[in-house]
């Protein structure tokens, strides 16, 4: 049975070697492989090109350190057990949204059932076949499988609202977390510089705004004027160099035009005033608040459709402007903390 230092230093060597393609580039022969999972997952779902799958390689990268994780489960206290078998039923939004899980479950010493979302089938199988390959205590405890799972003893789902009904019959007598829509939104002033603007992009525009913390919704001051967040996120107009998001600005552009809605727009952004929370892609709703007191009542009143909260204001629990899509080891889902529920499992 492993230890957890030894798992530990495991998921660090993994790390380790996603650092060292990121020094030698893509012209290593040794990363022939990692070339090709990348190229495959994009073959397998175009809005995981090669900027955002490298974005979320990177990113973990940077995470998978040996310290860095030591830190983050010395608040947890971890012992040696007979592992448990947790189902994980993921997502497929944004490249390996469910690696998080899925590295929660095998440092807290348990085994994974996973089934992947049939939009993200490559990057998981090829990191977890690489982590076998530098750690090979870690051969056997993930199966990855397409059939109905029914030995296991508890479950992490993540779906749709609609889906989360379906996970709460089947799970339900199960120790569970069941994950629903979320989405994120963003909080200015007016007072923000082009530079807070400008990094702002990156928390709607990273993974074509497909992720829980892709900010989706602006509360902005009932005098706002938008001419600056225009200019300051310009450079993103790139985005109209994929295709996929293209054909999504268009349409919804003229669904929204013939519905005879207002609409402003830069060419690659429309920007419509809407209370609700999940905009389309290549759309951001917006909301005009009267002052900030009645604002922090709606959010602290909605918070369960919230997953974070994007600000340079004094909003309790926000995410610096340009880091929502950057979480660290201890931001979990839905705020709910996986290692301690998989740490509770006896």
């Amino acid at each position: 049975m492993q230890t957890l230092e030894q798992r530990i230093q495991g998921v660090a060597a993994l790390g380790a070697m996603l650092t060292d393609y990121f020094l030698h580039g893509e012209k290593a022969p040794i990363y022939l492989d990692l070339e090709e999972a990348l190229q495959k997952a994009e073959q397998q779902n175009a809005w995981f090109d090669r900027e955002n799958c490298l974005f979320a390689l990177k990113h973990w990268a940077n995470l998978l350190k040996e310290n860095s994780l030591k830190t983050w489960l010395s608040t947890y206290p971890i012992k040696e057990k007979t592992p448990k078998q947790v189902a994980l039923i993921l997502a497929g939004n944004i490249p390996m949204v469910g690696f998080h899980d899925l590295l929660c479950v095998l440092l807290s010493g348990h085994k994974a059932i996973v089934k992947l979302s049939s939009q993200d089938k490559v990057l998981l199988p090829f990191l977890i076949k690489k982590l076998e390959e530098i750690a090979p205590e870690f051969k056997g405890t993930v199966c990855f499988t397409e059939e109905r799972i029914n030995d296991f003893d508890a479950v992490i789902a993540t779906g749709s609202n609609n889906t989360a009904r379906y996970f709460e019959y089947y799970f339900g007598k199960k120790p569970h977390i069941i994950r629903r829509n979320r989405n994120s939104v963003a909080v200015l002033t007016g007072k923000e510089t082009p530079e807070e603007l400008f990094q702002l992009g990156e928390d709607i525009f990273r993974y074509f705004g497909l992720g829980c913390r892709s900010v989706s919704k602006l509360f902005v001051p009932e005098d706002y004027d938008f001419v600056a967040f225009f200019e300051a996120i310009y450079p993103y107009h790139t985005l109209l160099d994929h295709q996929k998001y293209v054909n999504n600005y268009d349409y919804n552009k003229a669904v929204y035009l013939m519905s005879l809605f207002k609409l402003l727009e830069n060419g690659f952004l429309l920007l419509k005033e809407d209370e609700k929370y999940a905009s389309p892609i290549a759309t951001l709703f917006y909301e005009r608040y009267k002052d900030m007191a009645t604002l922090n009542q709606r959010l602290e009143a909605d918070k369960e459709e919230i997953q974070c909260i994007v600000s340079g204001s004094d909003i309790p629990h926000t995410v610096p402007f340009g880091q929502s899509q950057v979480p660290s080891l201890t931001d979990y889902a839905d705020g709910v903390d996986t290692m301690a529920f998989l740490n509770s499992i006896n």
